[in-house]
């Protein structure tokens, strides 16, 4: 709340503090009522954790509160991805085939909540309740692979990503088995580009091509302030020539697999 606004995950944990209160309850004694652990409590109160459904189900009809924190944690979620990144959500949502290439880390909608929060943390530079409300926002874009019609999506990695430490080894080997395990669904096309590759056509960035119900192409790339998404037929096509030669060289799903699966190994 440096701004001295407060985010609407901040202002939940306030809603339900106050609600608390008023009802005679400490931490603790809504902590048991709720079957949930005070500490889980304490965190959504301050802002510093998102709650899940099942939670604000039960805060709910415990304090008697008629559905208010059902509808705030609705709130929270529209609010949880940064103003520039609502254009590509919006695109990624409509989607039909997504290809992505990520030069030093695990795509978004292929991230586990750990990896997600570790990789906002970093630096500082996000106060608590931001990084909550984007790891959020990251973790519901990720219901698009599970949906009755997902996109075909296909990720190419750089080996790199697989040896840069994000967090602790126990949030690496979830990781890495995460994409072990989707990488097996059938939609999922999962592919690393080895160190014996060499120089490649990815190393000047991350990049993805979303195809749209309509045919056309439209272009994700990333800044360290923003996103650009550009469907402009020369910068669609020069991506999509940039796409091709990093496939080429990439390895095949099984080998891709495999040496994701050695990974997760080294990590233990």
């Amino acid at each position: 709340m440096a701004d001295g606004r407060l985010s609407t995950l901040e202002f939940l944990g306030a809603e339900l503090r106050r609600a608390r209160k008023e009802a005679g309850l400490s931490r603790d004694d809504l902590a048991q009522r709720i079957s949930y652990s005070s500490s889980l409590v304490g965190m959504v109160e301050i802002g510093h954790r998102t709650p899940s459904q099942d939670f604000i189900v039960r805060v709910d009809a415990e304090l008697r509160a008629g559905g208010l924190f059902e509808r705030l944690l609705t709130l929270v979620r529209a609010d949880a991805a940064p103003p520039w990144l609502r254009e590509w959500i919006s695109v990624e949502k409509e989607a039909t085939l997504i290809r992505w290439f990520e030069p030093s880390l695990v795509p978004g909608l292929l991230q586990t909540e750990a990896y997600a929060r570790a990789v906002l943390a970093w630096g500082g530079l996000l106060r608590q309740p931001e990084i909550e409300q984007r790891v959020t926002s990251r973790m519901s874009r990720q219901a698009i692979l599970s949906a009755d019609t997902p996109p075909q999506f296909v990720a190419l990695l750089d080996e790199a990503v697989l040896h840069r430490a994000v967090g602790e080894p126990a949030l690496m080997v979830e990781q890495f088995e995460h994409l072990a395990q989707v990488s097996e669904w059938p939609h999922v096309h999962l592919h690393v580009m080895p160190f014996g590759a060499g120089a490649h056509a990815g190393l000047a960035g991350a990049l993805i091509l979303a195809k749209t119900p309509d045919g056309s192409e439209v272009v994700h790339l990333d800044n360290q302030l923003r996103a650009h998404v550009t469907d402009r037929p020369e910068d669609v096509d020069t991506l999509q020539r940039k796409w091709e030669a990093m496939r080429g060289e990439a390895l095949p799903r099984r080998a891709s697999r495999e040496l994701i699966q050695k990974a997760a190994k080294s990590w233990t």
